[in-house]
């Protein structure tokens, strides 16, 4: 993985993860990559050499793995980052979406499609101004079509 700064700049980077939440996760336009800050969240992790992330509160935490996240091996999403500090567990639209995933909002869900066969694989639920998803809830088909199949980051 190459070193890379990387803006989080979310609402959901002024909420806090509550005890049992580790698979609840935001789903987050202005979030370039998937991440979290709970190493716990992983099926597989490998340690990355180095990269940050800078909060909008000015803030910045160390990129230190990337990883697997999901219920088993063959219900995952792939290419996510454990970054030290971070207090939010974060799904990126723009990576779904390079995925030849289509996210749908609507005022009270979200939806993401895969757009080759056309299955729902994933579902949230607003709250407030925010999406959230429960990673446990990942549909039966393999989402390997969310894996990151590049680490070249351009922003």
């Amino acid at each position: 993985m190459r070193a890379s700064n990387i803006i989080a700049n979310s609402p959901a980077n002024s909420l806090g993860n509550s005890p049992g939440n580790s698979q609840l996760w935001y789903v987050d336009s202005g979030c370039y990559r998937h991440m979290t800050g709970e190493k716990s969240n992983f099926l597989s992790l490998m340690a990355a050499q180095s990269g940050s992330v800078a909060f909008e509160n000015g803030k910045t935490g160390t990129i230190v793995g990337i990883g697997k996240i999901g219920e088993s091996l063959s219900h995952f999403i792939d290419g996510v980052y454990l970054v030290n500090g971070l207090r939010h567990n974060l799904l990126s639209v723009s990576q779904l979406c390079d995925k030849d995933n289509l996210v749908v909002f609507s005022p009270n869900r979200c939806l993401v499609v895969n757009m080759n066969i056309g299955d729902i694989v994933l579902r949230g639920k607003r709250h407030k101004n925010v999406y959230k998803v429960c990673i446990s809830s990942l549909s039966q088909n393999k989402l390997t079509c969310l894996s990151v199949l590049n680490d070249d980051i351009m922003l």
